[in-house]
């Protein structure tokens, strides 16, 4: 037992190693002074200096974000009333059949749902730009917010709800002050999750960004293809530690939230 719990901890350390080891490679080349990844040369800021010194890269920053935290709070509101609504079908099947829809958007390739998303805005004279990009992350975050929140909604025992009916508690009271607390932990996955693929998402904003306006992971791929520029492991090495905060951010909020009993408002 031992020796296959070691064989196991090598195993994972390998796998980590293997999937860190390129970005600590950017990482490490965002500093040198050289301007290439052949060798490092010596330290220098200069390649992050040179991103707050860009003011379009600025803007595309900016308009990911907004984009980013937009799509996320709206996709989470959505996402959480999908939820309570399959949660609540009666019907096996017709809570099966909600659930594979659900899900067949999520394993959808990327690219059939920005060609999609292409050709819906194109028929209905939606403006590719920034209201095409908002709409289709929401698109694309709604499954993951259901999928996160539905699980709490499933472990949570019915008698919560007839404790609080026999308290003489409401619908809506019921709502915010038991079930909302209890499903807080799936609520911040989901709208961290949101978030994380709202900021990694490529393929289908390529798709459906217009003329004059981008985001960070459109305006990387085409740096990226007119040449190396270490600003580009500059800007990368920002996004990961940004990503890096995201988590561990998620992760306190979901301790203290699971340190919180459901209910507690309905105490006098």
């Amino acid at each position: 037992m031992g020796r296959n719990g070691k064989l196991s901890n090598v195993y994972l350390a390998v796998v980590f190693a293997i999937l860190y080891a390129p970005i600590a490679y950017l990482i490490f080349y965002s500093f040198n002074s050289g301007g290439h990844m052949r060798g490092f040369e010596g330290f220098t800021l200069e390649w992050y200096r040179e991103v707050f010194a860009d003011t379009r890269l600025l803007i595309i920053v900016l308009n990911t974000f907004i984009i980013a935290l937009l799509s996320s709070a709206i996709s989470t509101m959505l996402g959480v009333a999908g939820a309570l609504a399959i949660y609540h079908v009666r019907r096996k099947r017709t809570k099966n059949t909600l659930l594979s829809l659900n899900n067949v958007l999520i394993v959808s390739p990327d690219v059939i749902i920005g060609a999609s998303f292409l050709i819906l805005f194109t028929m209905i004279g939606i403006k590719l730009g920034f209201t095409s990009v908002l709409l289709s992350h929401i698109a694309f975050s709604v499954p993951i917010v259901v999928i996160m929140v539905l699980p709490k909604l499933q472990e949570m025992s019915p008698t919560l709800m007839d404790a609080a009916r026999d308290l003489g508690a409401g619908s809506w009271q019921i709502l915010t002050r038991v079930v909302l607390p209890y499903v807080k932990p799936g609520i911040f996955a989901g709208f961290f999750m949101a978030l994380t693929y709202s900021l990694d998402d490529f393929a289908v904003t390529f798709f459906v960004t217009g003329n004059g306006y981008s985001t960070l992971s459109v305006e990387i791929y085409s740096r990226a293809r007119q040449g190396v520029s270490l600003s580009i492991n500059a800007l990368s090495t920002l996004l990961f530690l940004l990503t890096v905060l995201l988590v561990v951010g998620y992760y306190f909020i979901n301790r203290r939230a699971a340190r919180t009993p459901a209910g507690r408002g309905l105490r006098p």
